[in-house]
């Protein structure tokens, strides 16, 4: 049986209380339920710092406590966990979903008066796990926890991590696997495919009422719009096109950009079977499951336009009472996201390169580098920080002449900028990451987390927290795998 705390100080304080706002929507919507027991918790990683970030105060927390609770074994009095019902396009086919693993404790209040869901992921069998166990395996759980942070620490956008609980069960996957719990932080878990979902009922007030509550909660100013849902459907193409643009400028492939994987709140959500790219290969693909490259590198932008227009969709109804004109304002609508994402991304590219203004002729200056990257096979991280440096490092590939030229027209480029080249370089250094959470360093990290030992995980964030800044101590994590270093798959560890 779950037991409640209502003794325990840090469970009576305002550090503490849990709303469930989420739950005044049409219930439909979710499930309540309590976490799944565990038998022998362990408190693997706590997040201090984010904790101390949105008002938790770690230090009113025991060890015991935080355990008992993060592994979903204590319930705090008056809090009613939940699972989220939701649909998706998973790899293009249509899905009913849902969270089968995953438990919303509640939404928390920081003290700037933000509201941030806390979930569990791992937690045991919800109305929605489709036959799963419900249960999560310790690898993905601390991948997902170092992913996020990195992503964080790159000022990406994204969900946050927690804690990773132990759980002293075996997952049963392939292999039998040592169990965990993450917690996770994020603006919501609103998705894409809540949407399709909503829009499968009949009553098109329940869609109302889910597009009423995300823009409440994370587009409050369009609610003085006339046509709020397209208003939204607007809004989302600005957030998703800059949320890519971050992955394309730090060289993320996310691996598995289903529908019910992009969240409404702008938050690079679901560190699955994702990576970071070594080589420049525009068709890059880690994912074990993605066949036919369709979530490749390269990919990322269409595919979130494709997503988009699923978004679109499931607000029909809403825009229009007549379906003909509804498709057509929402087609006119998404006709824009090419270019709006081409601006971000050039605009992007052009301060990697020191630019502090983009022009339309620069996008020549910016697909040359990157074919010469293809051709020769360049490291993407390496190369960019390499051009801020006083002199190029003695690489065969930057005395070629296709380089030599390239360079002498970027040089020409950069005396055009009036800010001069010191300015170019802090911006440069700025963008372009010193470090980043390379494939074979992660795997790493994350085989030696399953056998017990967590001073490599540690090690590798504490590089990753500061991946602007040059140091000694980020030396073993910047240079490329060798080749038997290289990590070509990686799987989603559901």
């Amino acid at each position: 049986m779950l037991q409640s705390f209502t003794a325990s100080k840090w469970m009576t304080e305002s550090t503490f209380q849990l709303e469930n706002t989420y739950c005044n929507l049409p219930e439909v919507f979710f499930s309540k339920l309590s976490p799944t027991p565990v038998s022998s918790p362990e408190l693997l990683v706590f997040n201090e710092k984010l904790a101390d970030e949105i008002g938790l105060e770690p230090s009113m927390f025991s060890t015991e406590e935080r355990t008992q609770l993060l592994s979903g074994s204590l319930v705090p009095g008056g809090i009613e966990p939940f699972a989220q019902a939701y649909a998706g396009h998973q790899f293009g086919n249509f899905t009913m979903l849902g969270d089968g693993r995953a438990l919303m404790l509640g939404e928390h209040l920081t003290p700037s008066g933000q509201r941030l869901d806390l979930q569990f992921k791992g937690s045991g069998r919800t109305p929605y796990s489709r036959g799963g166990d419900g249960r999560a395996a310790l690898g993905p759980m601390l991948r997902e926890y170092l992913i996020s942070e990195a992503m964080h620490g790159l000022g990406i956008p994204t969900t946050r991590s927690l804690a990773v609980v132990a759980t002293g069960e075996t997952v049963y996957r392939e292999n039998e696997l040592p169990g965990a719990i993450l917690t996770r932080i994020a603006g919501s878990h609103i998705r894409v495919g809540t949407f399709e979902f909503a829009s499968l009922h009949e009553d098109k007030t329940i869609t109302q009422a889910l597009l009423d509550y995300l823009i409440d909660r994370h587009f409050p100013s369009l609610n003085y719009k006339e046509n709020k849902p397209l208003a939204l459907l607007e809004a989302a193409m600005e957030q998703q096109a800059g949320l890519v643009t971050h992955w394309m400028r730090v060289g993320f492939i996310h691996g598995v950009m289903n529908t019910d994987n992009m969240a409404l709140s702008g938050e690079t959500i679901d560190y699955g079977p994702c990576a970071f790219m070594d080589i420049f290969a525009p068709d890059t693909v880690f994912s074990s499951i993605d066949h036919k490259g369709r979530y490749a590198y390269a990919n990322q932008p269409y595919v979130a336009r494709w997503n988009l227009a699923r978004l679109a969709e499931s607000l029909l109804p809403l825009m229009d009472d007549k379906k003909e004109k509804a498709i057509e304002m929402a087609e006119e609508a998404l006709n824009a996201f090419e270019d709006i994402y081409k601006s971000k991304w050039l605009s992007m590219m052009g301060s990697k390169l020191g630019l502090l203004v983009t022009r339309k002729e620069d996008e020549k200056l910016v697909i040359e580098l990157l074919d010469w990257m293809h051709q020769q096979r360049a490291d993407y991280t390496s190369t960019f920080r390499d051009l801020s440096k006083p002199e190029l490092p003695m690489e065969s590939a930057y005395t070629t002449e296709s380089f030599q030229a390239w360079h002498v027209r970027w040089q020409n480029r950069l005396q055009e900028e009036k800010q001069g080249w010191d300015s170019s370089v802090t911006l440069m250094d700025s963008v372009n990451p010193a470090v980043i959470p390379r494939n074979h360093k992660v795997e790493e990290a994350l085989q030696a987390g399953e056998e017990g030992d967590l001073i490599p995980l540690h090690n590798l964030l504490k590089a990753l927290e500061n991946p602007y800044q040059d140091g000694d101590h980020l030396i073993p994590y910047q240079s490329p795998p060798e080749a038997s270093e290289k990590v070509y798959q990686t799987f989603c560890g559901t």
